[in-house]
């Protein structure tokens, strides 16, 4: 049996109205792309050479082990501040393979909540792939599958792109569909690299509309770095995706970070913009606030004091592991973001 970890709230909202005290479960759902979280051991069939302690950026098993450190510590405070567990599930981005994953959940930060680890190898031109970390106190995993994105011709120069993750499995009860994503880069300017993400979009709509067909209430999940904005076409008009509750209909999706990015609020900058490519979009059926099982409460940007840079040209923007080929000590270029879901305790 999970261990149980309540809230307890007086909502006074026009979204979530109750004439008492009322009790909830917490699940927290969590991305963060890694920021080239390679290991140092020279893999022949990708291109990691600048990753290797002989290569341009010097890349030494002392730096590696410090990458880990610091990324176990955000790891290990992803809203504790609401379930002291942390993330229930996390989906994470630019890995290079497994073995980072699991020097980075035995890290003794993380090493008690015993993460378990979802990975396939994708044929990117980079050797980064996706991956998912799930807490098995709350998650137990049913199945899973890697989705190849096929590039449109001259889209970009590379060949494949990262595969997306599909995990299905069981949170407290509710049966979910995990969707973790990294789409093709702006590589070459946003216009030129755009049907690459529109398709990467395709490939997750197709699965999603392969799902409904057999279960018009699945709760789904797309979560990841897009690099595309929530007001994109790859989000809006491929996905769908609403920025307003009362807007998403039976079988859409909602994205919680529309009016985040509106206010210039974002996860990633770049000459002084913000842009908020970290999402995770969520299906209808989690809207339901008088269900009995899980749902949606709240979005957030994990973007405290200690991730953000204090100097230099970078300053204000995420603090990153690597100016150029410096190592500059951080812990990645961008924020991780996570939702919090709830479920009422009768």
């Amino acid at each position: 049996m999970i261990k149980l970890f309540l809230l307890h709230f007086f909502v006074l909202s026009s979204s979530l109205l109750f004439a008492q005290k009322q009790t909830y479960k917490t699940a927290i759902v969590a991305f963060y792309n890694l920021e080239n979280f390679y290991d140092t051991i020279d893999n022949k069939l990708v291109n990691d050479d600048d990753f290797l302690p002989t290569g341009a950026k010097n890349y030494t098993g002392k730096i590696y082990l410090d990458k880990v450190q610091h990324l176990a510590t955000v790891l290990s405070q992803i809203g504790t501040d609401i379930n002291p567990d942390g993330p229930a599930i996390i989906g994470v981005a630019e890995i290079e393979n497994d073995t980072v994953l699991n020097d980075l959940v035995h890290h003794p930060l993380l090493t008690n909540r015993n993460y378990k680890i979802v990975h396939y190898d994708s044929r990117d031109a980079r050797g980064v792939d996706v991956g998912f970390l799930y807490n098995p106190k709350y998650f137990r995993v049913l199945a899973s599958t890697k989705l190849f994105v096929q590039l449109p011709e001259g889209a970009k120069s590379a060949y494949f792109t990262r595969d997306i993750l599909w995990v299905k499995g069981i949170l407290d009860g509710d049966t979910v569909h995990v969707f973790v994503n990294h789409w093709p880069s702006r590589l070459g300017g946003e216009e030129r690299s755009m049907p690459g993400r529109l398709s990467a979009a395709q490939t997750d709509k197709n699965m999603l509309d392969s799902i409904q067909k057999y279960d018009a209430h699945a709760k789904t999940i797309i979560m990841g770095d897009l690099n595309d904005d929530p007001i994109s076409p790859s989000v809006t008009k491929v996905l769908k995706a609403k920025g307003n509750i009362a807007d998403v209909q039976p079988g859409g999706l909602f994205n919680p970070w529309v009016n985040m990015y509106k206010k210039g609020i974002g996860t990633l900058a770049y000459q002084d913009a913000w842009g908020l490519f970290d999402q995770i979009m969520i299906s209808y059926t989690w809207l339901d606030k008088t269900q009995q099982g899980y749902f949606y409460y709240q979005p957030h940007i994990f973007n405290k004091e200690f991730l953000v840079e204090n100097i230099g040209k970078y300053k204000g923007y995420p603090m990153r592991t690597w100016d150029g080929n410096t190592y500059r000590g951080g812990y990645s270029d961008h924020f991780p973001t996570y939702l919090v879901m709830l479920k009422k305790v009768n």
